[in-house]
């Protein structure tokens, strides 16, 4: 790590100008929360292997940012030449770098690593001591990583219409009325899933997301894809191109933003086919001269792209596509409720399995009795479970499933204090053994060609201690409680996710109790797992964008004792409109339907502290449970899940 600061630092000095900072951003050139290996620079000059944070790099420290989500796992992962800074609770890194650099300083950044809105966010602080923003010609990065893996070369897919539920003429002469709206003539689409999305094609080149390192661009008479060509064969070449788009190479995506900003790339290529009838009148050249604009995101367009256009010319505005992702069409809700079912299926037959493995090899109680283990012995001593083997057999039940095509994200299998690190992530070298006498956390997710699913359950298979106990059932009774009063809510049209977070988390502030992150994501079709541009939170982005019926969303509250255990329950949501008995306001008004099945352990709920209500919900939920998933278990798996969903009272 030293050798690489060092080397960092040479460039930095041999820079023009001469740089009194580097900033290391997380993102690649798409703004894309994960990466591919390749793309991992903030990892490589850190350490760190969390998903969300910046490195900074000056001439004698080196700090990295990261959310509350990471701050156990930064502290245990940094050297002592890193120093920790926890975005909510010090300085951002822009107003750091104000306040510690001297005037006039040049902070480097590579502009394709970084989005329009950060990167003038941090102009606009660092101008207060005339401070600028250099955009290097190259990564410098990547100039030190001599063992940086290549770039990714897997083949593009088309996504079939069975489960797209809409073909790419539909999305993109929707997309064309949104840019004669807005008075645009021309788009850029700088997000991967956005990209897959619009043109129904999916991919491997990051791990867990199936999605292809793609630009593309639309404008009111062309569509291009910007893609190593390497990745398309001639049958998915000639899909593309049936309807009006031109594949061009992935750089070409620089020159051609250039001649889009001077009116040149329709003429360029002397297309036309892509209109798919937005201008089925004939007053396509007339509206072309009446939008002039290009539309650019700027929380996913990178610095470097936006840096070509006119700033005059500019509609700097979130992409109409988040929004059009975001809410599913009916082919779209079937394939992630039937996904959720296979999915829940693969958990419940983990859980048998886990349950009759913790006590044949530790002489655990098991999932449904209260005793101690065998002294924390294995019975068996030539085999154990590690959170590694256990998450790998919980992959192959899945894999097992009609439609799996891998994992949505790295399985968070993790036991006693392990869990109380929010978004753990096991090593083979490193993890810890299961144990009958800790809590055990596992948060999961497949992706289906039909559905991406994401699910939580905490449980334990022997008896904690009496303090254990009241720590266990009470919090986790608490996480419940907040579980499903947001799952219950019935709420207006145009309330947003900030207004509703509050409902996961009063149980918790009864006791003097919080977790630091959100309660709820959205979740993508065979697509990313975290989906905007709707979430369930308290941060202040929550407030931008309405729930609004067929999104979906995630219901995972949670709490964590540093040190002990972690307890989150987790499931998927879709928004649904509600049928109440009267209409305030003629608003209309929206609820929830839960699309996951899996069951609540028992033994963790302290059935006192719950309301009768609550009582029914939770007997309601079980009984859906044995009934959907029946048909997918053998005997042996729904005697067990009949046990587990047992009707219960206060």
């Amino acid at each position: 790590m030293a050798e690489i600061l060092s080397a960092l630092r040479s460039l930095m000095a041999s820079h023009s100008p001469p740089l009194h900072a580097l900033i290391v951003p997380s993102e690649d050139y798409h703004q894309s929360e994960y990466v591919s290996d390749r793309d991992k620079r903030r990892e490589f000059v850190s350490g760190f292997t969390g998903s969300a944070g910046l490195a900074l790099i000056t001439k004698d420290e080196a700090r990295l940012w990261t959310d509350g989500r990471y701050f156990l796992q930064a502290m245990q992962q940094l050297s002592d030449q890193w120093q920790l800074m926890r975005i909510g609770e010090d300085p951002s890194v822009d107003s750091w770098i104000s306040d510690n650099l001297p005037r006039e300083a040049a902070i480097g950044v590579d502009p394709w690593c970084v989005s329009v809105d950060t990167a003038q966010r941090w102009e606009r602080a660092f101008a207060k001591n005339q401070q600028k923003l250099i955009q290097t010609s190259s990564n410098l990065v990547d100039e030190v990583w001599k063992n940086q893996p290549p770039a990714e070369t897997n083949p593009v897919i088309v996504h079939p219409l069975e489960f797209a539920g809409r073909s790419v003429a539909e999305k993109l002469k929707d997309l064309r009325e949104k840019l004669a709206i807005e008075r645009a003539r021309g788009i850029i689409i700088t997000a991967l899933d956005e990209v897959a999305w619009l043109y129904n094609i999916r991919g491997s080149d990051v791990s867990y997301c199936p999605v292809v390192h793609a630009f593309a661009i639309v404008t009111l008479n062309s569509a291009f894809l910007y893609v190593d060509k390497r990745k398309v064969s001639s049958k998915v070449s000639s899909s593309i191109q049936e309807n009006g788009i031109e594949v061009r190479e992935y750089g070409a995506v620089s020159s051609d933003v250039a001649l889009l900003a001077s009116n040149q790339l329709d003429k360029d290529t002397g297309l036309s086919s892509g209109r798919n009838d937005v201008c089925e009148t004939g007053t396509c050249e007339a509206e072309e001269n009446n939008n002039d604009l290009i539309w650019v995101d700027p929380a996913s367009c990178c610095y470097a792209l936006f840096s070509k256009l006119d700033a005059k010319k500019m509609l700097l505005q979130q992409s109409p596509l988040a929004l059009a992702k975001a809410l599913k069409n009916p082919v779209e809700l079937d394939g992630l409720r039937n996904a959720h079912i296979r999915d829940g299926a693969a958990v419940v037959q983990y859980l048998v399995w886990l349950d009759k493995q913790m006590q044949e090899i530790y002489g655990a109680s098991g999932y449904f009795l209260e005793g101690k283990g065998a002294s924390k012995k294995r019975f068996r001593e030539t085999m154990k479970l590690t959170e590694v083997t256990a998450s790998d057999k919980l992959e192959g039940f899945r894999a097992t499933k009609e439609h799996f095509r891998g994992l949505s994200f790295p399985t968070i299998s993790s036991v006693g204090p392990n869990a109380a690190v929010i978004h753990y992530s096991p090593q083979p070298e490193t993890c810890a053994e299961l144990d009958p006498d800790s809590i055990y956390l596992f948060d999961s997710g497949a992706q289906y060609l039909d559905g991406t699913t994401d699910i939580t359950r905490t449980v334990h298979f022997g008896k904690p201690s009496e303090h254990e106990k009241a720590c266990y059932t009470s919090d986790s009774t608490q996480v419940l409680k907040g579980h499903i009063a947001l799952g219950n809510a019935r709420f207006p049209n145009g309330t947003n996710g900030h207004a509703l977070d509050i409902l996961a988390r009063i149980p918790l502030w009864r006791y003097g109790l919080d977790y630091r992150h959100g309660t709820g994501h959205g979740i993508g079709s065979y697509l990313n797992v975290h989906e905007g541009p709707h979430l369930i939170s308290f941060r202040p982005q929550a407030r931008n964008v309405p729930l609004q019926a067929s999104m979906t969303v995630t219901d995972e509250p949670g709490y964590y004792a540093d040190g002990n255990f972690g307890i989150r329950l987790e499931n998927v949501l879709v928004i649904k409109e509600a049928d109440t008995e009267f209409n305030f306001g003629d608003k209309g008004y929206l609820s929830f339907e839960h699309i996951t099945w899996a069951p609540y352990q028992i033994k963790l709920i302290d059935l006192s502290l719950l309301t009768p209500e609550e009582i029914e919900w939770l007997n309601t939920y079980h009984s859906k449970c044995r009934e959907i998933l029946a048909p997918s278990m053998d005997k042996n798996e729904l005697d067990w899940l009949k046990k587990a969903t047992e009707p219960v009272s206060a």
